[in-house]
Order: C-alpha cells, then sequence, then structure tokens
C-alpha cells in the first residue's frame, strides 16, 4: 500500500534534486548537466545584487509571517468559541462553512475575489453606503499585501480549526468537572486547561509553519497580483516564475529557489530543536 506513495516521493520530489547542479552552472539544455560550464557562487552573488531582491525578500518575509500569525490565530480563537457552543448542529453548521473555501483552488477564488474587491464590486458599493471611499484593494500598493494576508486566511482557517478541534477532543472531561468544583469559570478553565491540553497540536502547527516563512503562496498571488503591485506583491516564487520560465535563465532561477529552500530547511530544524528543547515535544 506505501509503494505507490514512496514511487511518487522518489520520481517527483528526491530524483528532480539532481537538478540543484544547475544552480552552479550556466546552464544551457542543449549541453545538458554534464556539459554546462560551471560558475560555481556566481549565479548567487548575481541574485543578491539584483536591486529588486531585498524588495522581494521583505514582501515574502512579510506577507508570509503575516499568514502564519492570523493562521495561528484565527483557527485557535474559532476552535475555542465553537467549542463553548451547545447546539451540535450549529457547531457542525459553522465548521462546514468555514471549511468550504478550503476546497476552492485559488484560480476559482481568484475570479471570486475580483469581482467582489473591484471598483465596483459588492464590498466598495458597501463602503460607498456608509459613506467611506472606493478601496482598490488589488491595484493599490498599500492594500494589497493586506488583501493577500486575509484572503489567505479565510481559506485556510477552516481546516486548521478542524485541527484544532479533534485536539480538544483528547482532553480529559474530568479536568472541567474538577474545575468547575474548584468554582474555575469559563475563562479559567480555558486559559489553565483547553489552552495547555492544546498545547502539543499549537507547538506542531507552529513548527511545520516556520519551514513556510519563504513561502506567501504561489497560486495565490500569482492568480492576483499585477503590473500595478508588483512593488508590494512580488515574491520569491513569482520572481523565480519570472526569470526562469519568462526570461529563460535557468541557472539563476534554480539558484533563488535553492536559497529559499536551504533557509527554510534550517527555520524548521531550529524551530524542531526549539520545540523539543524548551517544550519538551518531539516530532518524531
Amino acid at each position: 500500500m506505501l509503494l505507490p506513495g514512496v514511487l511518487f516521493l522518489l520520481l517527483f520530489c528526491y530524483i528532480p534534486m539532481l537538478g540543484i547542479v544547475i544552480s552552479f552552472q550556466t546552464y544551457y539544455p542543449t549541453k545538458g548537466f554534464l556539459h554546462s560550464d560551471w560558475v560555481g557562487l556566481a549565479n548567487f552573488r548575481y541574485i543578491f545584487d539584483l536591486p529588486d531582491f531585498r524588495r522581494v525578500l521583505w514582501n515574502t518575509l512579510f506577507i508570509a509571517t503575516m499568514k502564519i500569525v492570523l493562521n495561528l490565530i484565527v483557527p485557535i480563537t474559532t476552535a475555542l468559541l465553537l467549542n463553548e457552543v451547545r447546539s451540535r448542529l450549529f457547531k457542525r453548521s459553522v465548521q462546514t462553512l468555514v471549511y468550504l473555501p478550503y476546497f476552492l483552488s485559488w484560480v476559482i477564488l481568484a475570479g471570486i475575489l475580483m469581482d467582489v474587491l473591484s471598483l465596483d464590486g459588492i464590498v466598495n458599493r458597501m463602503l460607498e453606503g456608509i459613506g467611506l471611499k472606493a478601496v482598490y484593494f488589488l491595484g493599490d500598493n498599500a492594500w494589497f499585501p493586506w488583501t493577500l494576508i486575509f484572503s489567505d486566511t479565510w481559506k485556510q482557517f477552516g481546516f486548521d480549526t478542524i485541527i484544532y478541534m479533534a485536539a480538544l477532543t483528547g482532553i480529559n472531561p474530568t479536568l472541567y468537572e474538577a474545575a468547575v468544583i474548584d468554582g474555575a469559570s469559563r475563562w479559567k478553565q480555558t486559559m489553565h486547561i483547553t489552552l495547555p491540553g492544546m498545547a502539543p497540536i499549537i507547538v506542531l502547527m507552529v513548527t511545520l509553519s516556520l519551514g513556510n516563512v519563504l513561502n506567501a503562496g504561489f497560486d495565490q498571488v500569482f492568480n492576483l497580483y499585477s503590473a500595478p503591485v508588483l512593488e508590494s506583491g512580488d515574491i520569491i516564487d513569482t520572481m523565480i516564475y519570472r526569470i526562469g520560465l519568462q526570461d529563460y535563465q535557468f541557472s539563476v532561477s534554480a539558484a533563488l529557489g535553492l536559497f529559499k529552500s536551504l533557509i527554510s530547511f534550517i527555520l524548521i530544524s531550529v524551530s524542531y530543536g526549539l520545540a523539543y528543547r524548551f517544550a519538551n515535544y518531539r516530532i518524531f
């Protein structure tokens, strides 16, 4: 049963890693890996000297970090609120509604957001209806990063909420009964029973999410950004796309992708070590 999954990983994840070698070459498809000229770290120096590199790196860090923060706060808060609901029908209905966007691709959601957030869309009509000015969410550099962040949170938090709801079911109910006998309020029960009971899952989610600090979401950005918002919306993944597939600089784009992967590997390794040291939590 494991064989198809193992073959899939080998074929599409591990064997292609041999192509990393082109990061250190001036790669020509006609010459292949073996006969392209070796240039060492020249491609990396070229990337770091690009005038847009620092801006793109900052955009990636800001957007990805804010996504990680909100994708922790919002689902945890939602799970805690749903845990207080006594109506099972209402609870399941809310879970289903917030979970639905997770199943939609960014191609579909981008089309929806372009209609809803356009200057004559329903959101701006509502803003104008209460006396506010229309906002160009997808064309203003001040608004575009936040549009990416909040729309990603809206799409993702339903799935994460289910994970935290599952963690809540593992908490021993006798702890709550003992707390009630001792006179603890619902807030005290949440702070001293619920959150500590969820701590292992929260640590796991934080640890895994830190590996995505340089992954701001190519699918979302590629489908929503445009020339007017390149200043605030251009990220490492879209830069790799432009350099590699539009400008045909395969070696440079591979070097940039390798740089991103190495930083992500270091961050997730450090976060795993911190989780084990300070929370005594082992993932593996």
